[in-house]
């Protein structure tokens, strides 16, 4: 039984070429960001192109509960009738999140520095994640956080009724701690500083910016410092949500892996924090082009052109990327399988403690399927078996994990045997449309 109801086998056979265009969704962290800045800010924000996965619309039910007027116009078209920063009232009810991590450390950040009590819970996947690396640095504006054992949900936060600003370095390489101390900053009187080493995905800074924050980023020996000046008049804005280079991922990785394959992927996100995958492909050989880059909605985007690519190799991944591609290790683990030598993955401990053990899920059906892993907490080694060398014919945990259930579905298009995973109903959290995208490229994903 998974947390999204009874689970739903699905098994992915080796495939034909892969031919058509592949209109993957919104980008999800631009998607919950939109919702969220819209809430705050005063007017009326339209955003298209929003993603409609069950994460996002969590985060939309959220926002009304919050006291915002969120409004559906269409696929992908909605708006935000905000309440402007301090505006939130506090929620009826408890604040379920779901399966989104993002979505409740982000909402975390909301209200924090607002006198309120808001409980957050979610799926029984999220129900095992750490909180504790977002209520701490929250509890320096004095907001408390009340969890169970390991700062897990259900989580009661008490927002700081008179929050201090806060300087805060942060100890791991985190989006969604950032943007949560931000969030928080926004409600704070004088000045929020974040201190990041390594550079995160910076859709937070863009688009405060964008919404009339005052927001600078200074490049210093320490790392990048963002100081955010607080209680600032946030103005609705137009958002045009580009295509999610994480979604993206599976179709282009796909097409690499099947013989024959050419697809054009049009709009993806090209956003440097977030395109550590795709650099890391077209060095083990991958045949991709980027064409008619271009900016749209503060975004770089580019279209793709993506061919079959048999004679990649493996690599050793720079650490210092992991953090533009945390999200990607799976299916990109999956790619390595595929090519010829071993990709040696490390820096990615992180992957330990997101929707699933990654790390741990990804090596345990890989080794089902066939393929030689080494791994150890922060390393993930593949031996790759060159194209279609994989064996395949196993049936594959997902651990309530959509990116999990996603990697292993590619590479039974590629294996010589079909894959299988135990449960396909988590995939509907951030890409409802995957398997019917799929099927249009000529992929072929029965239920069972």
């Amino acid at each position: 039984m998974s947390a999204h109801g009874t689970a739903q086998p699905m098994t992915a056979h080796k495939s034909g070429p892969l031919t058509g265009t592949a209109l993957v969704p919104g980008d999800k962290s631009i998607s919950h960001r939109s919702l969220i800045f819209g809430a705050m800010a005063l007017g009326e924000t339209r955003v298209t192109g929003l993603l409609e996965g069950q994460d996002v619309l969590d985060t939309a039910k959220a926002m009304q509960a919050f006291g915002a007027t969120v409004t559906r116009h269409g696929l992908g078209d909605w708006s935000v009738q905000g309440v402007g920063v301090g505006g939130f009232q506090e929620p009826a009810d408890v604040i379920d999140c779901g399966n989104s991590g993002t979505g409740v450390r982000l909402i975390m950040g909301t209200m924090a520095t607002s006198a309120m009590t808001v409980t957050f819970t979610g799926d029984a996947s999220l129900r095992k994640r750490p909180m504790g690396r977002v209520t701490e640095p929250l509890a320096l504006f004095g907001t408390e956080a009340y969890g169970r054992k390991g700062g897990r949900l259900p989580m009661t936060v008490v927002g700081a009724a008179r929050p201090k600003p806060v300087r805060y370095a942060l100890p791991v390489a985190s989006a969604q701690v950032k943007s949560a101390i931000l969030l928080a900053g926004l409600n704070c009187p004088g000045e929020t500083v974040v201190i990041e080493r390594e550079p995160t995905r910076d859709h937070s800074e863009r688009m405060l910016i964008g919404f009339g924050a005052k927001l600078e980023v200074e490049r210093r020996a320490e790392g990048s410092v963002i100081t955010l000046q607080g209680q600032p008049d946030l103005r609705a804005q137009s958002v045009a949500v580009p295509r999610d280079p994480s979604s993206a991922a599976f179709p282009v990785c796909a097409a690499l892996l099947v013989e024959g394959s050419d697809i054009f992927v049009p709009g993806v996100s090209q956003n440097l924090t977030r395109n550590g995958l795709y650099i890391t492909l077209m060095e083990m050989g991958a045949e991709i082009e980027f064409q008619n880059p271009r900016e749209e909605g503060g975004e770089p985007v580019a279209d793709l052109r993506v061919r079959f690519s048999g004679n990649m190799k493996g690599i050793e991944v720079p650490p210092e990327r992991a953090p533009s591609m945390i999200d990607e290790y799976p299916i990109l683990s999956v790619v390595a399988a595929c090519a010829t030598g071993k990709t040696v993955m490390r820096g990615v401990k992180e992957l330990r403690v997101k929707e699933s053990d990654r790390i741990d899920a990804m090596a345990r059906g890989l080794e089902a399927c066939g393929v030689r892993i080494e791994e150890d907490e922060d390393t993930l080694i593949v031996h790759g078996m060159g194209a279609g060398g994989v064996p395949g014919g196993a049936v594959c945990a997902t651990h309530i994990d959509h990116r999990i259930a996603m990697s292993f579905l590619v590479l039974g298009l590629a294996s010589k045997q079909p894959v299988s995973v135990d449960d396909a109903s988590p995939i509907a959290t951030s890409f409802p449309i995957f398997t019917g995208l799929m099927a249009q490229l000529g992929a072929t994903l029965t239920q069972a």
